[in-house]
């Protein structure tokens, strides 16, 4: 027996077949993929938003993208379950906590439309991006997944407090929250581009809000005495 190794290695344990490996002391890599998808819809657009293109922004191969998402509309569904859904979610119970008290609804609309801009930076080059991008294709993944009813009830309850006299006659029900928006969450994507702005550089969070509530109170008249 001699000059016969007895001693075998033990055999290295490899990760699953197929698996694509976890980015070295960083995050999950799908969240990782999320994340690189938003910030290219952020700046391209949904419908230049390919997989292959996620997968060069992440100095992946193709393969290894498709691990985690077959195609750009089951990317989409995960962009919606886990970062556009948990949003939305933040913003439930405003008008029916404020039933009667329609500058107390928008007041709180603001505060959290704010409150979500600055948390999620992505929100206000995505949104304002596809409203305004002649390509339906992320409006129509989002009104398949949304639907109508919530719209129908917000328009219904600022047409009901428009009777009331509550709120002006002279507001459109179907422009409101567009209104709103434009006024939070559009300025809060353009702050960091205002940091050095000397007209604009002292405009942060607290000053947005502060502004969006007083201009949906009070408008921009001055108050009577």
């Amino acid at each position: 027996m001699s000059g016969v190794c007895l001693v075998t290695s033990a055999p290295r344990r490899g990760r699953r077949p197929g698996r694509p490996p976890l980015q070295p002391d960083g995050p999950d890599q799908r969240q990782r993929l999320v994340d690189i998808a938003l910030e290219l819809i952020a700046r391209k657009g949904y419908a230049e938003t390919t997989l292959a293109g996620i997968a060069r922004a992440a100095g992946m191969t193709s393969a290894a993208v498709h691990y985690y998402f077959k195609t750009r509309e089951q990317l989409f569904d995960v962009l919606f379950d886990e970062r556009i859904a948990p949003m939305r979610k933040r913003l439930e119970g405003i008008f029916l906590d404020n039933a009667e008290d329609p500058v107390a609804a928008f007041s709180e609309l603001a505060r959290r439309f704010v409150t979500i801009a600055g948390d999620s930076p992505w929100m206000g080059p995505v949104f304002f991006g596809e409203m305004l991008s002649d390509n339906d294709l992320f409006k129509q993944h989002m009104q398949k997944r949304l639907g109508d009813s919530r719209q129908i009830v917000v328009i219904d309850t600022i047409r009901r407090w428009q009777e009331e006299g509550r709120l002006s006659k002279g507001l459109d029900p179907a422009l409101l929250m567009t209104t709103v928006l434009s006024l939070t969450v559009l300025p809060m994507s353009a702050i960091r581009k205002w940091k050095d702005d000397p007209l604009r550089g002292h405009i942060d969070a607290e000053v947005i809000t502060r502004h969006a509530i007083a201009v949906l109170s009070a408008g921009i008249a001055t108050p009577p005495g």
